[in-house]
This record gives structure tokens, C-alpha cells and sequence, in this order.
């Protein structure tokens, strides 16, 4: 089993230690912009929008940064079908189901595993962050258009 798909079957529990604050100013500065946004944000999405700031940081420095955060407990990361990683503060409890065919995503309105609670042997010594919780399937396009090619496909055979 894989390190994500661990993270979607145990769920950590609501009482999390504190989040550790940033260490450097960089550090803030990404993780700010992170709080600002409206939407989870790629890396690129990120540097692009702090290429503007008054302290503009190179895009290896940013992903840097991304990954000390997110070891931190500070943000959190998901990976679309495509590959790409979007990061969210973990305050902003977001779940979400993700198309496996064109990557449309919904988010989930309340979150199934706030009364679940983990005890001292599930934990297997890790110090609980956050967790991530997503459902993977196929959107109801996706599910018309391979429809229409199982269809296609009967008629020619």
C-alpha cells in the first residue's frame, strides 16, 4: 500500500498538536499567499504570483518552501490524475472528488472523518498533521462519453 493511499484510509484525528509557525520570512510569505488564495495552488501558481510580490522567489525556492510546509503540518498537498500537486493551508478542510478520466474535481461540504478518532496503536508512533480524504471515479461526462464508445465499440464488432 502507498504512502497516499495511507493517507486517505487513516484519517487523523480533530485534536492535532498546534502547527509549528513558519521558521523563515520565505517560509511566511508562501504560506500567506497560500491563505490569501480562494483555491488550492500549484507550485507554478504560486511562483507566479510571488514572481509580482516585493520579494519574488525562484521556483526550486518555492517548492522548497512548499515541502518544508507541508513537513511542518502547515499545508497540505494533492495530486490530480495528471500529476499535478495543489497545496492548501490544512485550516481550510477541504475534501474532494476527482475525475480518473478528465480531472474535474467537486469539493466535498463536510468532511465524514471529524468523529473519527485514532488510538495509540493505529498512530504506529506518527505524530498526527492532518489528513487528506478523496474519492476518485468518473464524472458524469466522462461516464456518457465512454458510454458512447462502449457503443460504438459493440456496433462495429
Amino acid at each position: 500500500m502507498s504512502i497516499r493511499r495511507i493517507s486517505a484510509v487513516i484519517p487523523a484525528t480533530l485534536e492535532m498538536p498546534n502547527q509549528v509557525v513558519p521558521s523563515s520570512e520565505r517560509q511566511q510569505l508562501v504560506l500567506t499567499e497560500l491563505r490569501k488564495a480562494d483555491r488550492e495552488m500549484s507550485g507554478q501558481d504560486l511562483h507566479a504570483m510571488l514572481r509580482q510580490s516585493s520579494q519574488p522567489l525562484g521556483l526550486a525556492t518555492v517548492y522548497r518552501h512548499l515541502r518544508q510546509l507541508q513537513q511542518r503540518g502547515s499545508i497540505r498537498c494533492r495530486h490530480l490524475p495528471s500529476g499535478e500537486a495543489l497545496f492548501a493551508p490544512t485550516e481550510r478542510d477541504e475534501h474532494h472528488l476527482t475525475c480518473v478520466d478528465c480531472g474535474a474535481t467537486v469539493s466535498i461540504e463536510n468532511c465524514p472523518m471529524h468523529d473519527v478518532h485514532l488510538g495509540g496503536d493505529q498512530t504506529a508512533g506518527f505524530q498526527l498533521l492532518f489528513h487528506t480524504l478523496e474519492f476518485f471515479g468518473l464524472c458524469g461526462s466522462c461516464q456518457q462519453r465512454q458510454a458512447r464508445l462502449d457503443l460504438a465499440k459493440a456496433v462495429v464488432h
